[in-house]
């Protein structure tokens, strides 16, 4: 079976990309009919859920939002925990598992490209800003020693990235914030269709946002034939090509390991995207603190950053929803 997961991180912020994840993995024994495997269950103890878990050993893979420690944290790097269990995973397809050396390269394993704003630009940030290089091919040796014992493999991991022009361009033309949400998850679908193998059967999770339910919509136009099983509040269920299954519910990342780390892929994508940003104004505008892009902050920041931000700057950089 091939096993994929789809989560987002920066819905709901001013300032900043929207970033949507994918991480797909094949599991070797499984039958159709069955529940989609427990990849923390198969790969234990290289794989933990949370950071409690992992410090007795094994890597964390869960919740962005709870793996992601606060900017103000004064003993580690707040992305200590997400750079870990992506860019370990990401070594795994290396022989020497060597992990990303920076931010350019982190884009490049995963198909990233952050727009032509200049507040992207520059150069590359280095990674890992909170690992040690040496432990990250150890844990990647962890890892792929475990898959490579449970039937597991790593297949793919992408992140699409709406910069705020493309995002503001996509709320106009398609008049919802879960409308352009739609449009990575859309490009995402297409691409797993494509790693299907004539044998195998394909298990899409996806975390949901807001209360809808219904995506036939969208699935019809990747894969053609759709039955809806399920549209309610608790998950949304589908059946595509008559033998695969798309499943979409909330805090998907708590229930499967492909969503967790979609979702710590995509946090870390845009974590590091804001870090150019704010390396950006910070060099045109003096003793400038830095913003994450949340509403609140978001209006401090751009009330401090003042006329050296020109209207079109403000235009080109504020999401309209």
């Amino acid at each position: 079976m091939l096993y994929a997961g789809i989560d987002e991180a920066g819905y709901g912020p001013m300032l900043g990309p929207l970033c949507v994840g994918l991480t797909v993995f094949r599991v070797r024994e499984w039958e159709p009919g069955r529940p989609a495997p427990d990849l923390w269950e198969l790969l234990a103890p290289s794989l933990m859920r949370t950071a409690k878990e992992a410090s007795r050993g094994g890597v964390p893979v869960g919740d962005s939002k709870r793996l992601k420690l606060s900017n103000q944290s004064a003993t580690r790097h707040p992305l200590v925990h997400l750079e870990r269990g992506v860019l370990a995973m990401l070594a795994t397809g290396h022989a020497e598992h060597r992990c990303c050396s920076d931010d350019a390269e982190l884009h490049g394993a995963l198909g990233v490209s952050l727009g032509d704003s200049p507040w992207y630009a520059g150069e590359p940030l280095p990674l890992p800003c909170g690992n040690d290089a040496g432990m990250l091919r150890i844990d990647a040796a962890q890892i792929a020693a475990a898959m490579a014992k449970a039937g597991v493999e790593f297949v793919s991991a992408r992140v699409s990235v709406v910069d705020e022009v493309r995002f503001n361009r996509l709320l106009a033309e398609r008049r919802s914030k879960a409308a352009v949400v739609e449009a990575a998850l859309e490009e995402h679908l297409r691409g797993v269709r494509a790693l299907v193998r004539e044998s195998e059967s394909l298990r899409i999770v996806a975390d949901r946002q807001s209360g809808r339910t219904r995506y036939g919509g969208v699935l019809g136009r990747v894969f053609g034939e759709v039955i809806a099983e399920e549209e309610s509040a608790r998950a949304s269920r589908y059946r595509v090509d008559g033998r695969h299954g798309v499943i979409l519910h909330s805090e998907a990342e708590d229930a499967h390991l492909p969503v967790a780390l979609a979702s710590m892929a995509a946090k870390l994508v845009r974590e590091l995207a804001m870090a150019r940003f704010n390396r950006y104004w910070s060099a045109r505008v003096a003793e400038l603190k830095p913003t994450a892009g949340y509403v609140q902050d978001a209006r401090r920041w751009l009330n401090d950053v003042g006329p050296s931000a020109t209207p079109d700057e403000r235009e080109r950089m504020i999401r309209k929803a």
